[in-house]
């Protein structure tokens, strides 16, 4: 078969660039479409080995953050995509649809989603620009627009893939369509095998994109308060000014991005894990932490209820507030947590699960085809 796959953008690296990786990994011939490319970016060093294909209007939007306020232009990007000389596209999508392109009657379209479009239905979002009212207005009028184009666009994809039970649920209450379950590939025997003999520091790790929406500065006070070291691992993205807040607190180190190998070094050695989003779409890194033998401070919501067992693996918190924070610190200390439960817990979502599933639905799909 003809395979392509189909990715948001190459920009930065994170989780949904994680799973690209293995996509391609499984089809090293399939060139990569994509809206834009920015060269020299994180995500970009991570593909230098793929073909990657820029769409027309790249130039237009891939400098200053253009993509963002031109969203208008999206049904054009993906329009301008030709691949109805290909039997299979696999597209993974989240916040840029990465959908629309053309295909063929005999083609197979198969959507991994992360997400739908986080900021078109109301759920929380790295920056919130809507609370200044022209960038409230603009938005109101055209994600009414996009709206349109994101379920017509969901209409012509074969088979639904998600990364959680969580991001299923939006699936079918926006597109009413049915999708399968198949959590994002983790390398947990990596992660099992350096942390083997590792000594525990006193630090909590946290591992984000620098932003507003992630309760960042809250937890930097409760350690602080508490007198726990926090090191973040993350880059500061687009406007937020979470970076310059957290160098202000004494008990934070932040590291930037840095190699997989230190990553898992500090995985390894940390005393506990804090990840905050609220809604995550399903959340790696707890995965990855587990794996490591380091148990987790979580919000409880999103995919991290799917992940996450507590008092077993975990605590999940109702709030990222910093008494709550503090509170749930404290309590966590007092845990005996034990290394088999992690490890146990996070080999359900190792890379051969992933592997093994998309190789059985797309297997069955070629068989039901014929």
């Amino acid at each position: 078969m003809k395979v392509a796959l189909v990715h948001d953008y190459i920009k930065e690296f994170g989780g949904a660039e994680r799973v690209l990786r293995v996509l391609s990994d499984m089809y090293p011939n399939a060139p990569i479409y994509t809206a834009f490319r920015v060269k020299g970016s994180s995500c970009d060093k991570e593909f230098v080995d793929r073909k990657i294909v820029e769409s027309p209007y790249a130039i237009l939007i891939k400098h200053w953050n253009l993509y963002s306020p031109l969203r208008f232009m999206i049904p054009l990007i993906w329009g301008t995509i030709d691949l109805r000389k290909y039997d299979l596209v696999i597209t993974s999508c989240s916040s840029y649809f990465a959908r629309g392109f053309k295909v063929s009657p005999k083609t197979m379209v198969v959507a991994y989603c992360h997400t739908p479009p986080r900021f078109l239905y109301g759920y929380e979002t790295s920056i919130n620009l809507q609370k200044y009212w022209v960038v409230r207005i603009y938005a109101t009028v055209v994600n009414h627009f996009l709206r349109i184009y994101d379920y017509w666009t969901s209409q012509r994809v074969n088979k639904w893939l998600v990364n959680s039970e969580n991001t299923s649920r939006r699936v079918w209450k926006f597109y009413r369509k049915e999708a399968e379950v198949v959590y994002p590939p983790v390398e947990v025997e990596k992660f099992i095998a350096k942390s083997k003999d590792a000594k525990k520091g006193n630090y909590f790790l946290v591992v984000s994109r620098l932003v507003g929406a992630k309760g960042l500065v809250e937890a930097a006070e409760a350690a602080k308060h508490i007198g726990l070291k926090l090191k973040i691992v993350g880059e500061a993205v687009g406007y937020s000014k979470v970076k310059r807040e957290l160098e202000k607190i004494e008990a934070v180190e932040l590291l930037g991005r840095i190699s997989d190998k230190e990553m898992m070094g500090l995985y390894a050695k940390a005393k506990g894990f804090i990840a905050l989003a609220k809604d995550e779409d399903f959340g790696m890194t707890v995965v990855e932490a587990m794996a490591s033998g380091t148990p987790v401070i979580a919000y409880n919501g999103g995919g991290f209820r799917e992940t996450v067992v507590d008092g077993k693996t975990g605590l999940l918190i109702d709030s990222t507030d910093k008494q709550t924070l503090e509170k749930a610190m404290r309590k966590f200390e007092s845990i005996n947590w034990k290394r088999e439960n992690l490890i146990g817990q996070s080999r359900k979502f190792s890379r051969q699960l992933f592997e093994k599933k998309i190789t059985k639905i797309i297997d069955k799909m070629k068989a039901d085809e014929k």
